[in-house]
């Protein structure tokens, strides 16, 4: 499975990066939310990481691109330090699998990625 983590904080997706490597995952990356778009529209990956403020596009507006304009059921996992109700309220009615708030330990995530796998797995 491949996943694409898009963070800007480069300590932060170096250190998801290697950890879901080690896990068995394909990883690919992006640092903005231009580049994550562009790499989604390209078909490349199978379930997204966003944090929610990104440079150019935010976390947010992809998840209502891939909701609205492309249709697409792609899961996406919201990671952020940002935890207001109503941020985290707005990223589930846009469409968001799961969310995530900063700092959280690896293993949860890793945890939450697999879970979805495995409800995609059902459905098919």
């Amino acid at each position: 499975m491949k996943i694409l983590i898009c963070e800007d904080e480069e300590i932060m997706l170096t250190a998801l990066e290697f950890r879901l490597q080690r896990q068995g995952f394909e990883v690919v990356i992006a640092k903005d939310g231009q580049e994550a778009l562009q790499l989604i529209e390209a078909g490349d990956a199978d379930l997204v990481i966003l944090d929610i403020m990104l440079p150019s596009l935010s976390g947010l507006q992809l998840i209502q691109h891939l909701r609205e304009v492309r249709k697409s059921k792609l899961p996406v996992i919201i990671i952020s330090a940002l935890e207001h109700d109503d941020i985290v309220l707005e990223a589930f009615r846009l469409g968001a699998s799961d969310f995530i708030t900063k700092p959280f330990k690896p293993n949860e995530l890793i945890l939450r990625i697999k879970r979805i796998f495995q409800e995609m797995e059902m459905l098919n």
